[in-house]
C-alpha cells in the first residue's frame, strides 16, 4: 500500500477478529494502530510481521502498527473500533475513557452481553464513555475468511444514520459489503445469542443427530432469539437479516465456529474447561449462556434450547439429558401469539 492513509483507525483488540478487521481497513486504504493489552504479544506482532498466535499466515502491512499503549493507538485517530471479548469490554472502555477525545465516536465488533449484569454493550459504552456516537459491526464473518479477502457481508448499526454510513464506508470494499440500519438492540442481541444456539448445534451434531435436527435447532433457536430481542426492544425484522439469521446459520454449521466446536467437545464428554483450553480463544457462548438465562427469567421468556445449554454448562446436566428434556417437551403452536 502506498500513499497517505485516508483515515487513521485505532483497532483495540489484537485477537483473530481484531487483526482481520485491521487487515481489511488497511486494504481499504486506511492506516491502523492495532492495540493489544499484552506487551509481549504486541512485541511478537511487530517482530514476526504477522499474528502467529491468533491469525497466522497473514502478513501485517506497513500501514498497520501494533502498540500496547492506548495513547499511542489514539494519536491522530479518526475512528475507534473495539474488538475484545465481551467479558473485557467494560474494562477496556474504562481504560479508554480518560484518553478518548470527546468528539470521537466508538464502534465495536464484539458479540456478547456484559457478563455480570447482562446489559447490552451500548449501555456499557454510554456509562463508560458518556453521550457520543456509537456503532456496532455484526454479521456472518469468520476472521480467517475476512483476512483472506473472501466475499463477506455484514450489518452496521449505529446511534445515528450518519455514523452508521461512516462506519460502513470505512469497511466496505470490493469483497466486503456493509449494510446499514438503526436497530442497535436487535443487532447486538442477534450477534450474542446465536452463540448459545451454536453450542446446542455442536452438541446435537456431536451426538450424531443429523441434518434434520440441525435445521430444527437453528429454526427454533431463531424463534428464541426473536422472543428475547423483542422483549428488549428490538425489531423482529432485524433477526431475518445478516446479524440474525445470517450469523446464526454460519455459527451453527461451520467448524470454524468456536461455539460449535465447544458443543462437539461437550457431546464427547470433554469437560468445558478442557475444551475451551484446547480451542485456545474465548468462546463467547459460555458467558453469554449465563446472561441469556438470566434475561429470559427476568422477562418471563421461554427459551428451552438456551436453558438446556445453560444447564449443561453450569448445572452439571449431561448433553444426553439435555437433549432428552427437549425431546420430551409437549407439542405447541409453531407461531408465538
Amino acid at each position: 500500500m502506498t500513499g497517505h492513509p485516508r483515515e487513521q483507525i485505532a483497532v483495540l483488540g489484537a485477537g483473530s477478529w481484531g487483526t482481520a478487521l485491521a487487515l481489511l481497513l488497511c486494504r481499504n486504504g486506511h492506516g491502523v494502530r492495532l492495540w493489544g493489552h499484552d506487551p509481549a504479544h504486541v512485541d511478537a506482532l511487530a517482530r514476526d510481521g504477522e499474528n502467529r498466535c491468533y491469525l497466522p499466515g497473514f502478513p501485517l502491512p506497513e500501514t498497520l502498527s501494533p502498540t500496547a499503549t492506548l495513547e499511542t493507538a489514539l494519536d491522530g485517530a479518526t475512528g475507534v473500533l473495539v474488538v475484545v471479548p465481551s467479558q473485557f469490554f467494560g474494562a477496556v472502555l474504562a481504560q479508554l475513557a480518560p484518553v478518548l477525545p470527546a468528539a470521537l465516536g466508538v464502534a465495536w465488533a464484539t458479540k456478547g452481553f456484559e457478563p455480570d449484569s447482562g446489559r447490552l454493550l451500548h449501555e456499557v459504552a454510554l456509562e463508560c464513555l458518556g453521550p457520543r456516537q456509537l456503532g456496532i459491526l455484526s454479521g456472518p464473518s469468520f476472521a480467517r475468511e475476512v483476512a483472506r479477502g473472501l466475499p463477506t457481508a455484514i450489518t452496521v448499526a449505529a446511534s445515528t444514520p450518519g455514523y452508521a454510513q461512516r462506519l460502513a464506508d470505512l469497511v466496505h470494499g470490493p469483497r466486503f459489503r456493509a449494510y446499514t440500519q438503526n436497530d442497535l438492540i436487535g443487532v447486538q442481541v442477534g450477534g450474542a445469542a446465536k452463540n448459545v444456539i451454536a453450542i446446542a448445534n455442536g452438541i446435537a451434531d456431536g451426538l450424531g443427530f443429523g441434518a434434520n435436527t440441525r435445521a430444527a435447532l437453528i429454526t427454533r433457536g431463531l424463534a428464541e432469539i426473536i422472543r428475547l430481542g423483542e422483549a428488549l426492544g428490538a425489531r423482529r425484522e432485524t433477526f431475518m437479516g445478516l446479524a440474525g439469521l445470517g450469523d446464526l446459520v454460519l455459527t451453527c454449521t461451520d467448524d470454524q465456529s468456536r461455539n460449535r466446536r465447544l458443543g462437539l467437545a461437550l457431546a464427547a464428554n470433554t469437560p468445558a474447561a478442557q475444551a475451551m483450553a484446547t480451542i485456545g480463544q474465548e468462546v463467547e457462548g459460555v458467558v453469554t449462556a449465563r446472561a441469556v438465562h438470566a434475561m429470559a427469567a427476568r422477562h418471563g421468556i421461554e427459551m428451552p434450547i438456551a436453558a438446556e445449554v445453560h444447564a449443561v454448562l453450569y448445572e452439571a446436566r449431561t448433553p444426553g439429558e439435555a437433549t432428552q428434556r427437549l425431546l420430551e417437551r409437549a407439542g405447541k403452536s409453531e407461531v408465538d401469539h
